[in-house]
């Protein structure tokens, strides 16, 4: 089916333009979301009508996602999560969580503007990419860790996925006599 864009679209074409798209792709997001008309003569019509609405409205979007980025650039946001010793989480961060932390500190951003492929599943510092609008993206920083104190060793760049690290003892050097002394008599001892 061909169709004529009404917004830049990612891997697909900009605003304005014809393009072919499967029929299922423009039923089922692109014609119901007004991301796109069908090709024919009256909607090109319409569109060339519309046309300088339609970019004024795409510019005040855009402008706005620019002062959201802005604001956000640079930004690394702690996320506390119960997890293992060797890091890895009980649960997950998914997209819906990073939105929902997003909100808690003043950002309205929707779980679909966030870039996560697989769910963060470890502890650690893991980069994110918010896409705002077509033409703005911007990557974020989130420092996943069992507690806050965590958190700030390692925003350090300590890495707390061993013993040693989270509990500040080093495995190789313990030695037998660090927990009993062979000396001693034990109390249980007859003669």
């Amino acid at each position: 089916m061909e169709v004529i864009l009404l917004e830049r679209i990612a891997k697909l074409g900009q605003m304005g333009e014809t393009v072919k798209v499967r029929d299922g792709f423009a039923r089922n997001y692109l014609l119901p979301q007004g991301k796109a008309l069908r090709a024919n003569a009256a909607n090109k019509a319409r569109f060339e009508a519309e046309r300088a609405t339609l970019e004024a409205r795409n510019l005040e979007r855009k402008s706005e996602a620019q002062k959201v980025a802005d604001a956000l650039s640079g930004k690394s946001f702690v996320v506390v999560r119960s997890a293992g010793e060797t890091g890895q989480l009980y649960g997950s961060v998914a997209a819906r969580d990073v939105a929902e932390i997003l909100a808690s500190e003043g950002f309205n951003v929707s779980r679909n503007q966030v870039e996560l492929n697989q769910p963060i599943k470890s502890i650690g510092l893991h980069q994110v990419t918010l896409h705002l609008h077509a033409e703005v993206e911007l990557s974020i920083e989130l420092n996943v860790a069992r507690s806050a104190e965590e958190a700030e060793r390692q925003a350090k760049g300590e890495s707390l996925t061993s013993a040693d690290a989270i509990y500040g003892v080093d495995e190789d050097a313990l030695r037998p006599e660090d927990f009993f002394n062979p000396e001693a008599e034990f109390e249980g001892e007859q003669e």
